[in-house]
């Protein structure tokens, strides 16, 4: 069995600057669960899977916080 929809009731309501920051806490938290994770593919990944789309530039930043903890 797969989980093809999200189970939280309002998930699919969540506006973009939502999704960036659930995207960009979800990889931040499992970067710190496995230190030799690929953050930047899991990251760029991540954001494929939910639709997410973002500059090259908003990219390095969020990658940039993920890496270090801030933005």
């Amino acid at each position: 069995m797969t989980q093809d929809e999200p189970i939280m009731d309002g998930s699919t309501e969540a506006g973009r600057d939502e999704k960036v920051a659930g995207v960009v806490e979800q990889v931040r938290a499992d970067a710190a669960l496995r230190d030799s994770e690929d953050v930047e593919r899991l990251l760029r990944q991540r954001f494929d899977e939910t639709g997410v789309v973002v500059s090259e530039e908003e990219f390095a930043r969020h990658l940039a916080y993920v890496r270090n903890g801030r933005d």
